[in-house]
């Protein structure tokens, strides 16, 4: 598989992992937009939010506590997550993928 976050997964690439568990990975954006901003994705290939089905509500559960735990060990009090789904939202790699941001005050989305 080419899928550039399998190979981070399955440690055919180097990447500094902050947390892993048999279901998830997180590791650091190589393209930061915050002080701390850690990706966390499924070991499972997931092509984006729009791939998931109704069998994905317990990894998807599973993957907001991963990242509350990993802004945890990130010792962030506050933080962002953010998925991104589909190129024009922003998607860069076609893999499922939430973003961890914090480390600084982050404007507001809204």
């Amino acid at each position: 598989m080419s899928c550039l976050f399998c190979k981070i997964a399955q440690k055919e690439m180097s990447s500094k992992i902050r947390f892993e568990n048999d279901d998830f990975i997180a590791f650091d954006d190589i393209n930061p937009k915050a002080k701390t901003h850690i990706l966390l994705i499924p070991k499972r290939h997931l092509y984006s939010v729009k791939a998931l089905d109704d069998t994905d509500a317990d990894l998807m559960g599973k993957m907001l506590l991963a990242a509350r735990d990993v802004a945890k060990k990130a010792n962030l009090d506050s933080f962002r997550i953010v998925f991104n789904s589909g190129r024009d939202a922003g998607q860069a790699v076609d893999h499922l993928h939430l973003h961890i941001l914090g480390g600084n005050k982050l404007g507001s989305i809204a």
